[in-house]
């Protein structure tokens, strides 16, 4: 029996949100909770900003990993401004990622960075190649075209 687009969506989102895959948390419920019929795409475009910001972030942080050697102290500071971003939309794993490479600034450790911020690329596609999926099929099983979370 095939599954219509809002199951489809439904089981993506359990696949991002639920089942211990941890690619969000619970703040991207709460982003999703100030979406209303006022602003119906409301999460999809918070989302879209994200990746925006999160792609300038994360292009400044490999100009900052080439240009200044072990200057833990600025590549940090990077890693954190992209931590806060992952915190505002739920992406956990990313925001696990970001902790991970700044734990290894505090230990001097530029192995540990490089490999993190691999890791942090990484989980960005992921989760970009998910949440263009998640919003796609909602998109598709909307009335309105509008975005909305389906009911568990």
């Amino acid at each position: 029996m095939k599954k219509s687009l809002f199951d489809q969506a439904s089981i993506l989102f359990s696949g991002l949100f639920f089942l211990s895959t941890g690619y969000l948390d619970e703040q991207f419920c709460q982003v999703e909770d100030l979406q209303d019929e006022a602003s119906p795409n409301f999460v999809e475009e918070v989302v879209t900003l994200f990746f925006k910001d999160s792609g300038r972030l994360m292009s400044n942080i490999e100009q900052a990993l080439e240009k200044y050697p072990r200057d833990f102290n600025r590549w940090d500071a990077y890693m954190q401004q992209l931590k806060g971003s992952c915190s505002s939309i739920g992406a956990s794993r990313m925001k696990n990622e970001c902790m991970s490479f700044r734990d290894s600034c505090g230990q001097g450790n530029v192995e540990g960075c490089m490999r993190s911020f691999q890791k942090v690329k990484r989980e960005h596609a992921v989760l970009r190649q998910k949440l263009e999926s998640y919003f796609q099929l909602l998109r598709q099983a909307g009335s309105a075209g509008a975005a909305t979370r389906p009911v568990m």
